[in-house]
């Protein structure tokens, strides 16, 4: 099944925030923050949230999560490497023109860097790990937005404008990287194709962008993963909004009541009493879209939106949910035996789902009428 939406406007309120440690510039450019998934950096009397993804690849190690950490500052920056080549043995991904336009709905300026410095991994013949970008480079980019008086939207334009730079950037330093440490890497053609498409039309760019995000919808679509416990069938769902741009989504799960579409995102746990919170964090990123989207179809039927993140777990017994009094809540979280501090947590989240509007509920993933149950109230 696939759905269409629209989103012109992004309302919501992050309540799930970390108090993030403050670094100055010299810190930020000695790179030993590169592993600081987001802090806040004092530069010439701003104070910056940053976040910084491991890879370009959306799917990989709660990118989002990092991003939602930085939503109390008032300017947002998100590190994003043009390119991650983890060796012949390893993935090589690229960063996708619905990464930066998602970034700029979401009020964050993006700063496209490449990596200049990796370690060979023990492990494998032809495999590089802890791979550290160019500071310098960035903090150059940092430089000219402090003196930069438009929006998020047309910083992350000039971006992609800068991507021919970076993409040679990053080609030259893997070419060195492997040299020096005499590792097979993945060809680097694929660097040059892009190369070759952003100096002739960046228009061009994003449509081979989008393409590459489509198939990457279907293949999401068709394939069930570990973490995932599903109940209704997934769909897909294309965003349009105000700039032009296209988002491509998997809904994890869409359940059709007459005229009402229900978008949940699910995580699961095999383990835990509940998803770790980083997981959570990243399906928030995905409600803060759905609880946005307006002229909602299958087809050209509308119908109205209801958004719903659900968390279950193999080792949870029963269910509770956000329209659940407290207390109520607090009586299911006991008899699970969750501690103190695991029960602030839920509620927490759960409170944050009744501040913006969605259903957020838990519960054990054996007993699928319990989803049900919640979904008709």
């Amino acid at each position: 099944m696939e759905v269409t939406a629209k989103l012109e406007n992004l309302n919501y309120k992050a309540t799930l925030l970390p108090n993030l440690k403050e670094y100055g510039i010299d810190k930020f450019l000695s790179g030993e923050l590169h592993e600081t998934a987001s802090f806040v950096l004092n530069h010439k009397g701003n104070r910056f949230g940053v976040s910084q993804w491991k890879s370009p690849k959306r799917t990989r190690t709660y990118p989002y999560a990092r991003v939602y950490d930085t939503m109390a500052l008032q300017t947002r920056i998100t590190l994003i490497p043009f390119v991650k080549n983890e060796g012949f043995d390893g993935d090589q991904d690229y960063l996708q023109w619905d990464t930066v336009s998602l970034m700029s709905l979401l009020n964050v300026h993006v700063i496209i860097g490449y990596y200049r410095y990796a370690e060979r991994n023990p492990d494998y013949e032809n495999k590089i790990t802890n791979h550290i970008m160019d500071y310098q480079y960035l903090r150059e980019q940092i430089d000219e937005l402090t003196d930069y008086k438009s929006s998020a939207l047309h910083w992350n334009l000039n971006q992609l404008e800068k991507c021919q730079f970076v993409a040679e950037k990053a080609k030259e330093n893997y070419g060195r990287i492997s040299k020096e440490l005499n590792i097979r890497l993945h060809s680097l053609d694929g660097i040059d194709k892009r190369i070759r498409m952003l100096k002739s039309n960046l228009q061009d760019f994003k449509k081979f962008s989008r393409k590459l995000s489509a198939e990457a919808q279907n293949r999401e679509f068709q394939t069930l993963q570990p973490k995932e416990n599903l109940i209704e069938k997934k769909a897909k769902l294309t965003v349009k909004n105000y700039l032009g741009g296209e988002y491509h989504f998997t809904i994890d799960e869409l359940k059709v009541e007459r005229d009402l579409l229900i978008l949940m995102e699910k995580k699961n746990s095999k383990k835990a009493k509940y998803p770790n919170i980083s997981d959570i964090k990243d399906g928030f990123v995905k409600l803060m879209l759905f609880t946005n989207l307006a002229d909602i179809r299958i087809g050209s039927e509308c119908y109205k939106n209801r958004s719903a993140l659900g968390l279950t777990s193999s080792v949870f017994k029963g269910y509770c949910h956000n329209q659940m009094s407290d207390e109520e809540i607090e009586k299911v979280l006991k008899s699970n035996k969750l501690s103190p501090k695991q029960q602030k947590t839920v509620l927490s989240l759960f409170n944050e789902g009744r501040m913006n509007n969605f259903l957020i509920f838990l519960m054990g993933n054996s007993h699928p009428e319990y989803q049900n149950a919640m979904l008709a109230l």
